[in-house]
């Protein structure tokens, strides 16, 4: 058995990759799903829609590779995080549909708590803080608002789950009901220092345990697929939040290695080894890694609109056919305008997390066309992400004096192939940026961990396999780049006082 298959659950598309032993990409395939907005700051996916894109690219991928079940030594899950769905244990069937990381309908009970005091405690449990990105309070809402609901979970006739421990029951048949720590960690329910769901935290959410998947390490078993989705059984041995599978597919393993993943949104994440680091810049501490029973933490900052930017200016306002032609544009801007977009769509994430905040556009003049716009809309990437890097070596320099991290971050994801974009973030940060040959780290990771508990490599081999694609410098001059950012922190300012 030669071949690792990773499954990637992503918030717009299902993929899948088939990577061959030394973890190399053979054959992959993606398929797109719908997106349900039934109330304005609400976003909503079918979970057939799910499952369907899921079991489909896994076959395709295997085909395109002309490789059988047989072939494969195990499966890797990564997925969108905090995305709920709540299912009867005696059919399967949800009894809603999923609702996503990006919904808002659950900010008025996250103020609630704040106003009550309660994020402190939260924050020193789960390393989170209140906000409706997480899961806890869309449990609330679907126990609350599903009929019947509570008193099912109640007696135990309901499992919760990420979209991982969905998967991982879909694809056993419903043998296995299972997360790991990286997901368990971003429900706002589990305890990041003992590594168990939290008592306070249920009480304080009103969760019932009854629902609650088994926490497992991150390569570990999660069962054998149902023989007939692929011909055989074949073990699924790693799962990991989509972030999380990133820092490990960057091979982030040492204290001070940052990454960050442009998707749907962009997440960077700092390693910070055995050490719990708290944020005093607001950002999570969470779970970059679970291993042999032994945690590794990360300092986690949270964009919610990244790639999403571009969807919108080819969905939203057409301006666009595909999604790179926005570097073509880009150039092709007057850069003395110095159009500034807030892409806060559906709030803004880290450091300020304000989700009643909406998207804004400053410096518009008569002249500002598709080109400015197209520009604007990149650089809210790398202003948005300076921000967090900002906050992350503040956290770090203040946790470790005397050691500085590492200056150089690692990137990937779709806008990651964007050389405008990750120019501009290499000037905009005055720090070099990495894009390694592997840009699909997410999937990588996955397979990674998959591969390590099927005895196939480990950490040493597969940092020594990091391959280099290009390295992006710093070009702009430090004037420039500080008159830029202030630009942009007045438009933030504008945004939350709006």
């Amino acid at each position: 058995m030669t071949h690792v298959l990773a499954i990637d659950q992503g918030t717009t598309s299902s993929r899948a990759i088939l990577f061959d032993a030394e973890l190399r990409p053979v054959a992959a395939a993606q398929e797109e799903f719908a997106q349900h907005y039934p109330r304005p700051g609400w976003v909503e996916h079918d979970p057939s829609d799910l499952w369907a894109t899921v079991a489909g690219t896994a076959r395709a991928a295997i085909e395109k590779a002309r490789v059988t079940a047989a072939d494969i030594a195990a499966i890797g899950i990564t997925n969108q995080r905090e995305t709920v769905l709540i299912w009867d244990r005696a059919t399967g069937e949800p009894i809603h549909n999923a609702i996503v990381w990006q919904d808002r309908r659950t900010a008025d009970a996250c103020a609630g708590l704040i106003a009550a005091g309660h994020e402190p405690e939260v924050t020193a449990r789960t390393g989170l803080l209140l906000d409706p990105y997480f899961s806890a309070t869309k449990i609330g809402w679907l126990l609350d608002n599903v009929p019947g609901a509570r008193e099912r979970a109640a007696r135990g006739a309901l499992a919760f789950g990420t979209v991982d421990s969905f998967l991982i029951w879909k694809l056993t048949g419903g043998a296995v009901h299972a997360t790991d720590a990286t997901n368990a960690a971003r429900t706002l329910l589990w305890n990041i220092g003992t590594g168990d769901w939290d008592d306070a935290m249920l009480a304080l959410f009103d969760v019932p345990r009854a629902i609650l998947p088994e926490v497992r390490d991150c390569a570990a078993s999660f069962g054998v697929t149902r023989a007939d989705l692929f011909g055989r059984e074949i073990p699924i041995l790693g799962v990991a939040g989509d972030q999380q599978a990133a820092t490990l597919g960057q091979a982030c393993f040492a204290p001070g290695m940052m990454k960050s993943t442009y998707g749907t949104g962009c997440f960077a994440l700092m390693n910070t080894g055995a050490d719990r680091v708290p944020s005093t810049h607001r950002l999570l501490t969470t779970v970059a890694y679970r291993l042999d029973g032994r945690m590794t933490y990360a300092l986690e900052g949270s964009i919610f609109i990244a790639g999403a930017v571009v969807q919108w200016l080819r969905d939203g306002l057409r301006m666009i056919r595909a999604a790179g032609e926005t570097q073509g544009l880009a150039e092709a801007a007057d850069p003395g305008q110095g159009v500034v977009l807030v892409p806060a769509f559906t709030g803004l994430g880290a450091p300020y997390w304000r989700p009643d905040c909406r998207g804004a556009i400053f410096g518009l003049t008569r002249n500002s066309g598709p080109a400015e716009l197209a520009r604007a809309a990149l650089e809210s990437v790398g202003f948005q992400t300076r921000d967090l890097i900002e906050a992350m070596r503040a956290d770090w320099s203040g946790a470790r004096p005397s050691g500085s991290g590492d200056n150089v971050l690692r990137v990937d994801g779709g806008m990651a192939a964007s050389d405008w974009t990750m120019q501009f973030l290499a000037d905009i940060l005055g720090a070099p940026v990495d894009r390694p040959q592997v840009t699909e780290t997410t999937a990588l990771g996955a397979a990674w961990l998959a591969a390590r508990q099927a005895g196939l490599t480990d950490e040493t081999r597969f940092a020594a396999q990091w391959a280099l694609d290009r390295q992006f410098r710093p070009q702009m001059d430090e004037a420039e780049r500080d008159a830029k950012f202030a630009r942009w922190t007045r438009a933030i300012a504008a945004t939350i006082s709006f």
